[in-house]
C-alpha cells in the first residue's frame, strides 16, 4: 500500500503502550511479528511535495457558480474557509469530477449534466497537478506541471485535454489520465484521499458497525483486492465447468473447431509476420542508409586530413624558420639600439667637454690631459673587446637553450613511450597470470569468477530455479579444427566467447541475480542471450557462404551443442564469415574481385577484418581464449614481458642520459649566464671610468679642433647607426609579421586537423555499430522470411486437414442420417462412449472375422484412440493448471490475510496513540468474519471510566474520536493529497483546537503531502507559517458571476 516510509508525528511522551486487550485480539488473527509499527520523535526533514499535489483549480459554469478561481494551493496545508454557499464544496466536487470520478461518487448528483449551471451549455474544470523531481511523469513532455482540462456538455458527456506546462495539448484520451493518476497514486474514489460530507455521514457518522468496516476496507484498498480474488476464483470455477463440458463434446466437431481456431490464429500470425517483415525491411533500409552516410563522412574526413598533413608539416617548418629569422633580426636591432644610445651619450659628453675647454684658459695641465686621453683610449679598446666577448657568450647561451629545449622535448616523448610500454607490460602480466591459472582450470581463461559462477548455476538448477540450465561461456563450448584460426575467430566473435544462453527471460533474471554476486558493481558482466533452446541446429545451407578453399567460421568450429551454434548464427552470422589466413589473399578475394555469394566479411590469421570496401587491422596479436597450446602462449608472453622490461630499462637509461645532458647543459648555461653578467658589469664599469675621466674638469689647454673633429665623426657615426637601426627595426617588424602570419596559419591547420581527428573517432565507432546493426537487421529479415515460409506451409497443411475433416464429418453425418434422420444428443461421457464403441467394434470384428477388412477396421480404431488420448492429455494438463492456480490463490489469500492483519494492528496503534493526546483511551475491534468494526472510547482516566460506544459520547467527543480515526487511516494509506470537508463542524472550541493541532502536526511531519481542509470557521487563530495557506471565500452577492477569494498567508514559496 504505502510507497514511502513515513516519519510518525507522535512524541514519545504521548505514545502509549498498546493495551493487552488489543494485542490479544491481534494474536487471535495472526502473529504479531508479521508486521511492525514504530513511532519516532522529531520534526520531519522531508522537503515539499514534488509530484501529484494540486497546484490550482479553475471552474467555469460549474454547479451554481459562473466562475470560481483560479485557486492556487500551497504544497502543504491549505484551508478553504467561507460560509455556506460560498463554493467550498463545489471545489471538492470539481476535484473528484475533474480527475475522472463518477458523478455518483460526489453524492451531489447522478449524472454529469447536473453539474452544468442552469442556462449554460457546458461547464469547464481545469486542474493543475505538480510534476517535478525524479518521480515526474514524462517530464520531457509535460514539464513541471500537468494541466487536466475537462469539458462537460449538457447531454452529460465529457471530454479531456491533458496539457503540458506550456499549454500544449499532449493527449485527449482518458487512458492517459488514468496512467497519470496511477503514476501519482491518486484515488479520487478513496475516502482517505477525498472525504466529502456525505461520505462522512454515510460511514463515519453511521451507527452501523458494518459501515465503519466498509469504510476501513475501502480506505485501505483491501476491498478492491478482495473483489479481485473473488473474480479470479469465479473465473477458475467457470473454467472447470468448461473443462467438464468439453469432455462431453463430440470429438470430430471438437477437432474441427480446434483446427479452425488454429487456422484463424495462424492467419493472424501470418498477418503479424507480414507487418514485421515490412517493419524489418524499413529498419534495414534505415540502417544501411545510416551506415553509408557515416562511411561517406568518415572517408571525407580521412581525405581532408590526409590532404592537410603535408601542408601542416610545411607550415611547421616555415614557422620554425621564420621564428629563427625573427630572433636574429631582434638581436641585430637590439645591438644597433645599444650602440646608438652609447654614441648619443658620447656626443653629449663631447659637446659638453668642448664648451668647458673653450672656457678654460689654464693650459698648465697639458700632461695630465694627455695621460687621461691615453687612458680613455685604452678603456674604449677594452670595452670593445668585452662587447665582442658578450656577443660570443650570448650566442653560446642561445645554443645551450636550444639544446636544452630539444632534450626536454625528447625526454617528454620518451617518457610517454615508457608509460605506453608500462601499460602494455601490466596488461601482459595480467594476461600471463590468467593463462597460468587456466592451466589448472581452462574456464578461468574466461574470467577468474567463472568456475564459481558455473557452480552456482548448477546449484540453482538442481534446486529447480531454472527452466533449462543456462549454457556458457560459449567459448568453452566450441573447439577449433585448425589452431591457426584461433585469433581470427576470436576477432570475429569477441565478447560472445564469454556470453551465456538462457531459454527464456525468467531464466535470464535468475542468472543476472547470480552474476551480481560475482561481478562487483561498475565491472562489465558477460552478455546473456535469450533464445528458445532447440535440439537441432538451424539449416543454413541456402544462406551460408561457400568457397572451395576457405572455410566459414561455422565450418571451422566443432560445436556439439545446437543451442550454442544457433546462438552464434543468430548473433554473429558465423555461416557468412570466411576465414582466409593470408592478408593479401583476403584482400584479393574480398576486394579485388566480387566476394563469394552470401559472404559479408572475412578474417585473416592475424585477426584483421576484411570487407568488400574496407580493411580493419586487429589490435590483438595473440588469442586469449581459444589457444590450445597454453605452455607456448605462456612462454611467448613471458618472453614478451621480458622484452617489455628490457625496453623499459633501455628507455629509462635513455631518460637518465637525457636528464644528465639537460643538467650538464643547464650547468653550462648558468656558467655562461654568470659570465655574461660579469662581462656586463665590466663593460658598465669601464664605460663609467671613461665617463668619469671625460667629466673631470681640465684646466689644461686642449686641442679643441681635435675634439670637434671627433664630435663630428661621432655625429656621422650616429647617423649611420641610426639609419642602420631603422633598417634593422623594419627588418625585425617584417620578420615578426611573417612569423605571426606563419604561426596563425600553422595553428589554424593544426586545429582543423585535430577537429577532423576528433570527428573521425566517434564516426569510426558509429560505423562499426551501424555495420553491426545492418548485419542484425539482415539476419532479422532472413529470420522472419524463414518463419513466414514455415508458417505458411503449416497454415496450408492445417487448411488441407480442415477440408479433410469437414469431408469426413459430412460423410459421418450422412451415414448417421441413413441410420437415424435426426441427430440424437447423448448425455454419456466420451470415455463411456469410447468403451461402448470398442465393445461394438469387438462384436463387429467377431461377426466379420471371415468377411470384413480387419486392417481397415484396426487403422480406424488406432486413429480414434490417438485422437482420444490427445484430448485426454489436454484435459489433464488443464486440470493440473487449475490445481496450480488453486495453490497460488491459497498462498496469495493467506498473504492478503496477513496484510489485512498488519494494517489492522497499525490502525489500532495509531488510533490509541492519537486518543492519548487528550488523555482518552480507545479500543478498535475488527471482526473480519462478520465484516464489522466496533470502536469504543473512554473519555476519562484509564482505570476510572468504562469503555463506551461512540454513540454514548457527546458530539464534540465523537467528532474528536472520528478525527483520530481518520488520522489513523491517513497514517496507513498512501496518497499525495488529503481533502477533508467541514471536519470540525460538530466540535466545540477545545476539541476543535486539539484536532487542529493534531492535523497540523501530522502535516508538518509529512511535508511531501498536501492537505486541503474545508471549514466554515475563520481560522484566524492559526499560527503564522509558510507551510499554511488560507483561501478565504467571500459570500456571493446578488448577480455576481465571479466569486472572489483572498489568500491569507506569507509569500508562497511554490509559485
Amino acid at each position: 500500500m504505502a510507497k514511502r516510509k513515513e516519519e510518525n508525528f507522535f512524541s514519545p511522551e504521548n505514545a502509549k503502550r498498546p493495551r493487552q486487550e488489543e494485542l490479544e485480539d491481534f494474536d487471535k488473527d495472526g502473529d504479531e511479528d508479521e508486521c511492525t509499527v514504530s513511532f519516532t520523535n522529531g520534526t520531519s526533514t522531508l522537503t515539499a511535495a514534488e509530484v501529484g499535489i494540486i497546484e490550482s483549480i479553475h471552474l467555469r459554469n460549474f454547479m451554481c457558480h459562473s466562475m470560481l478561481g483560479p485557486f492556487k494551493f500551497g504544497s502543504n496545508v491549505n484551508f478553504v474557509v467561507g460560509n455556506n454557499g460560498s463554493g467550498k464544496s463545489a471545489v471538492l466536487t470539481a476535484l473528484i469530477v475533474g480527475l475522472g470520478g463518477k458523478a455518483v461518487a460526489t453524492n451531489r448528483g447522478s449524472s454529469l449534466k447536473g453539474f452544468v449551471k442552469d442556462g449554460q451549455n457546458s461547464a469547464d474544470i481545469t486542474i493543475t497537478l505538480r510534476n517535478r523531481g525524479d518521480d515526474a511523469y514524462r517530464a520531457n513532455v509535460y514539464g513541471d506541471s500537468i494541466v487536466v482540462q475537462q469539458h462537460i456538455s449538457m447531454d452529460g458527456s465529457r471530454s479531456y485535454k491533458l496539457k503540458s506546462e506550456t499549454g500544449a495539448v499532449v493527449s485527449t484520451r482518458k487512458e492517459e489520465l488514468i496512467a497519470i493518476l496511477d503514476h501519482f497514486n491518486i484515488q479520487v474514489d478513496n475516502p482517505v484521499s477525498i472525504l466529502t460530507q456525505e461520505m462522512s455521514k454515510q460511514f463515519l457518522q453511521s451507527k452501523n458497525e458494518g459501515d465503519k468496516y466498509k469504510f476501513f476496507m475501502k480506505a485501505t484498498q483491501l476491498e478492491q483486492m478482495k473483489e479481485d480474488y473473488s473474480y479470479i476464483m469465479e473465473t477458475k470455477e467457470r473454467t472447470k465447468e468448461q473443462i467438464n463440458q468439453g469432455e462431453e463434446v463430440n470429438e470430430i466437431e471438437k477437432q474441427l473447431n480446434a483446427i479452425r481456431d488454429n487456422i484463424k490464429i495462424g492467419e493472424d500470425r501470418a498477418a503479424r509476420l507480414d507487418r514485421k517483415m515490412e517493419e524489418q525491411q524499413v529498419r534495414l533500409n534505415e540502417a544501411e542508409k545510416k551506415y553509408k552516410d557515416i562511411q561517406d563522412k568518415l572517408e571525407k574526413i580521412s581525405q581532408e586530413t590526409n590532404a592537410r598533413a603535408p601542408e601542416c608539416m610545411a607550415l611547421k617548418a616555415d614557422v620554425t624558420a621564420k621564428k629563427r629569422a625573427y630572433n636574429e633580426a631582434e638581436v641585430l636591432y637590439n645591438r644597433s639600439l645599444n650602440e646608438y644610445k652609447a654614441l648619443k651619450k658620447d656626443d653629449e659628453q663631447l659637446c659638453k667637454r668642448i664648451e668647458e675647454l673653450k672656457k678654460s684658459t689654464d693650459q698648465s695641465l697639458e700632461p695630465e690631459r694627455l695621460e687621461r686621453q691615453k687612458k680613455i683610449c685604452w678603456l674604449k679598446e677594452r670595452v670593445k673587446t668585452l662587447q665582442d666577448q658578450e656577443n660570443s657568450i650570448n650566442q653560446e647561451i642561445e645554443q645551450f637553450q636550444q639544446a636544452i629545449e630539444k632534450d626536454k622535448e625528447e625526454y617528454t616523448r620518451i617518457k610517454g613511450e615508457e608509460l605506453d610500454v608500462k601499460h602494455a607490460l601490466t596488461y601482459n602480466q595480467r594476461q600471463l597470470k590468467e593463462l597460468k591459472d587456466s592451466k589448472t582450470d581452462r574456464l578461468k581463461r574466461f574470467g577468474s569468477h567463472v568456475p564459481a559462477l558455473l557452480e552456482a548455476i548448477d546449484e540453482a538448477y538442481r534446486r529447480g530455479h531454472f527452466t533449462h540450465k543456462p549454457i556458457g561461456p560459449l567459448g568453452a563450448c566450441i573447439h577449433l579444427r585448425d589452431p591457426e584460426h584461433a585469433l581470427a575467430i576470436e576477432s570475429c566473435l569477441k565478447g560472445l566467447l564469454q556470453a551465456y544462453c538462457c531459454h527464456n527471460h525468467a531464466d535470464e533474471r535468475i542468472l543476472q541475480a547470480l552474476m551480481k554476486r560475482f561481478y562487483p558493481p561498475g565491472t562489465s558482466r558477460p552478455q546473456i542471450i535469450v533464445s528458445e533452446f532447440r535440439n537441432e541446429m538451424y539449416d543454413v545451407r541456402h544462406r551460408a557462404a561457400h568457397h572451395p578453399e576457405f572455410p566459414t567460421v561455422l565450418t571451422a568450429l566443432e560445436i556439439d551443442n545446437a543451442v550454442v551454434a544457433n546462438s552464434l548464427i543468430d548473433m554473429r552470422g558465423i555461416e557468412t564469415v570466411l576465414l582466409i589466413k593470408n592478408n593479401s589473399v583476403a584482400r584479393a578475394v574480398m576486394q579485388f574481385q566480387k566476394p563469394p555469394k552470401n559472404c559479408r566479411e572475412a578474417f585473416t590469421a592475424d585477426g584483421d577484418q576484411v570487407f568488400a570496401g574496407r580493411y580493419y587491422s586487429s589490435e590483438n596479436t595473440r588469442p586469449k581464449f581459444l589457444s590450445r597450446d597454453v605452455d607456448s602462449e605462456i612462454s611467448d608472453l613471458e618472453n614478451e614481458v621480458e622484452n617489455k622490461k628490457a625496453q623499459i630499462i633501455n628507455l629509462q637509461q635513455h631518460l637518465s642520459a637525457l636528464e644528465k645532458d639537460i643538467k650538464h647543459n643547464e650547468d653550462l648555461l648558468k656558467r655562461c649566464q654568470l659570465h655574461y653578467k660579469e662581462l656586463k658589469m665590466k663593460i658598465r664599469k669601464s664605460i663609467s671610468e671613461i665617463r668619469e675621466l671625460e667629466n673631470i674638469e681640465e684646466h689644461q689647454s686642449v686641442d679643441i679642433a681635435t675634439l670637434e673633429d671627433e664630435a663630428q665623426e661621432n655625429k656621422i657615426k650616429m647617423k649611420m647607426v641610426e639609419k642602420n637601426m631603422e633598417q634593422q627595426k623594419e627588418n625585425m617588424e617584417h620578420h615578426k609579421s611573417l612569423k605571426v602570419e606563419a604561426e596563425n596559419k600553422y595553428d589554424a591547420i593544426k586545429l582543423k586537423i585535430n577537429q577532423l581527428s576528433e570527428l573521425a573517432d566517434p564516426l569510426k565507432d558509429e560505423l562499426n555499430l551501424a555495420d553491426a546493426e545492418v548485419d542484425n537487421q539482415k539476419r532479422g529479415k532472413r529470420h522472419y522470411e524463414e518463419k513466414q515460409k514455415e508458417h505458411l506451409d503449416t497454415l496450408n497443411k492445417k487448411k488441407r486437414e480442415l477440408d479433410m475433416k469437414v469431408k469426413e464429418l459430412e460423410e459421418k453425418m450422412s451415414q448417421a442420417r441413413q441410420i437415424c434422420p435426426e441427430r440424437i444428443e447423448v448425455k454419456k461421457s466420451a470415455s463411456i462412449l469410447d468403451k461402448e464403441i470398442n465393445r461394438l467394434r469387438q462384436k463387429i470384428q467377431a461377426e466379420h472375422a471371415s468377411h470384413g477388412d480387419r486392417e481397415e477396421i484396426m487403422r480406424q480404431y488406432q486413429e480414434a484412440r490417438e485422437t482420444y488420448l490427445d484430448l485426454d492429455n489436454k484435459v489433464r494438463t488443464l486440470k493440473r493448471f487449475i490445481k496450480l492456480l488453486e495453490e497460488i490463490m491459497t498462498h496469495r489469500y493467506k498473504t492478503y490475510q496477513q496484510f489485512r492483519r498488519c494494517l489492522t494492528l497499525r490502525c489500532k496503534l495509531y488510533f490509541d496513540n492519537l486518543l492519548s493526546q487528550r488523555a482518552y483511551c480507545g479500543k478498535m475491534n475488527f471482526d473480519h468474519k462478520n465484516e464489522t468494526l466496533t470502536i469504543s472510547v473512554q473519555p476519562g482516566e484509564g482505570n476510572k471510566a468504562a469503555f463506551n460506544d461512540m454513540r454514548a459520547l457527546s458530539g464534540g467527543e465523537r467528532s474528536f474520536s472520528t478525527v483520530c480515526f481518520i488520522l489513523s487511516l491517513w497514517s496507513i494509506a498512501e496518497s499525495p493529497f488529503r481533502c477533508l470537508d467541514e471536519f470540525d463542524v460538530y466540535m466545540d472550541m477545545v476539541n476543535r483546537r486539539i484536532a487542529m493541532d493534531m492535523i497540523l502536526k501530522m502535516a508538518d511531519s509529512q511535508r511531501f503531502r498536501q492537505f486541503i481542509l474545508l471549514t466554515p470557521q475563520s481560522m484566524s487563530s492559526l499560527p503564522s507559517s509558510k507551510l499554511i495557506r488560507i483561501l478565504r471565500m467571500s459570500d456571493p452577492e446578488r448577480g455576481q458571476t465571479t466569486l472572489p477569494f483572498r489568500p491569507v498567508t506569507q509569500e508562497d514559496d511554490d509559485n
